[in-house]
């Protein structure tokens, strides 16, 4: 599969990407179970739907620099590199590499604060689109990808409510 190279945008990026999507959930669970879940490569694809599988190729412990691949619907692969990995408050990362030629810059950041009742989770995903066929598909899906972003939260919700029930 041929892969091509992304810009290695740093954290500032998911605050300043032309196309920014930003969701929020308030999980039932703590900061600790929540990045339990974000570590678990086969949690992924049970609550966001667009992932197939997700195979850490770091070894641990996580970090800074750590690197996985994303598979996802549509045959889209994205080799990930963490920008940031704060247990229990946040991570980010950015794509270094993606199969499709249509994606210059992605990135995604994931905040945690810890509530009364659990946690709230900020998810931030970023892009810059490459092309005109690139700009033209995300200007006239977001409306529909912010709905789906924030379904995936719904996911997660519903997914960490049974996953830590039997707790």
């Amino acid at each position: 599969m041929a892969m091509h190279p992304c810009e290695r945008v740093d954290l500032g990026f998911v605050d300043t990407a032309p196309y920014r999507f930003v969701s929020k959930v308030h999980l039932a669970i703590t900061p600790e179970q929540l990045f339990e879940v974000l570590a678990d490569a086969a949690s992924w694809p049970q609550w966001a739907s667009i992932i197939t599988k997700v195979t850490w190729t770091s070894p641990e412990p996580r970090g800074v620099g750590t690197t996985r691949t994303v598979h996802m619907r549509g045959g889209i692969v994205g080799e990930e590199e963490f920008l940031a990995w704060e247990p229990f408050r946040r991570m980010a990362f950015r794509f270094n590499e993606s199969s499709t030629a249509s994606i210059s810059a992605f990135a995604e950041d994931y905040r945690v604060v810890r509530t009364a009742t659990g946690c709230h989770l900020t998810w931030i995903m970023a892009m810059k689109p490459n092309g005109v066929a690139g700009r033209f598909g995300l200007f006239t899906g977001r409306p529909v990808m912010g709905r789906l972003f924030q379904r995936f939260l719904d996911n997660l919700r519903r997914y960490t409510d049974r996953r830590f029930a039997a707790r």
